[in-house]
């Protein structure tokens, strides 16, 4: 049995390393020397782990954050040519609303020019009707005119009062006519008008007691407006005291 313990004991200390045998058969401080170097050892091969762990980890975020950045680059990248296209529909459909609101004012104008042109074209036509026309209406007042005035209140004289009242009534119907048409007659010297050159034309001054200087005591021929406008001027005379 003792045989047996010493076997079991001599094996234990056969197994352990050699530094801690010698240890064990020197002081305890001796021990501790021989025991410090694998502890230290130890120590350095832990640390080497750690640190190549450690790098291993920032590679590993390293590549990470690489292929991010790659990744939203190459977002970008695919962004880009559809922003370009957004942009460039963007400026189309900026100048074709240009191109229309040019286009609609033009056309707007074109309705104005057009509308002028028709109406001056139609005035002028009316004009040159009109021109040819007064002769026959001066014509035709003059005709009235020269009759007196107490031949058309004689009995005896029932043939010429016919005549005259079948001219005066084609008179007035004449006249509506042309005032349908915007053609007017004015006499100056019945509402005892100031002369006014723009619309006047005097061919004669003279004196007359009683009236005003400048003032129209005469009309020579009367004039016509067509609307508005001065289509002939009356031929007048002007009253000049002084």
């Amino acid at each position: 049995m003792i045989q047996r313990t010493f076997l079991r004991s001599l094996q234990t200390a056969t197994r352990q390393p050699q530094p801690i045998r010698q240890a064990m058969s020197t002081s305890p401080f001796t021990a501790q020397r021989a025991a410090a170097p694998l502890t230290s050892q130890r120590l350095g091969s832990q640390r080497r782990w750690q640190s190549q762990e450690a790098e291993k980890k920032k590679d590993e975020s390293g590549e990470q954050n690489s292929s991010d950045k790659a990744a939203s680059e190459a977002g970008k990248e695919a962004e880009n040519p559809l922003q370009k296209e957004l942009d460039s529909k963007n400026r189309e459909v900026i100048d074709l609303t240009d191109r229309v609101k040019r286009t609609a004012a033009d056309f707007r104008n074109l309705q104005e020019q057009t509308k002028r042109e028709v109406k001056a074209s139609k005035d002028y036509a009316l004009q040159r009707f009109a021109k040819d026309l007064l002769d026959s209406v001066d014509n035709l007042d003059r005709a009235l005119s020269v009759v007196p005035a107490e031949k058309l209140n004689s009995d005896a004289n029932k043939d010429l009062v016919d005549l005259h009242s079948g001219l005066k009534m084609t008179e007035t119907i004449l006249m509506q006519t042309l005032k349908k048409h915007g053609i007017e007659r004015f006499d100056p010297a019945e509402n005892t008008e100031k002369f006014d050159a723009n619309t006047m034309e005097a061919t004669f001054m003279a004196p007359q007691q009683g009236k005003e200087d400048g003032t129209v005591f005469y009309t020579q021929s009367k004039g016509f407006l067509l609307n508005g406008r001065v289509l002939r001027a009356p031929k007048v005379g002007v009253v000049k005291n002084s």
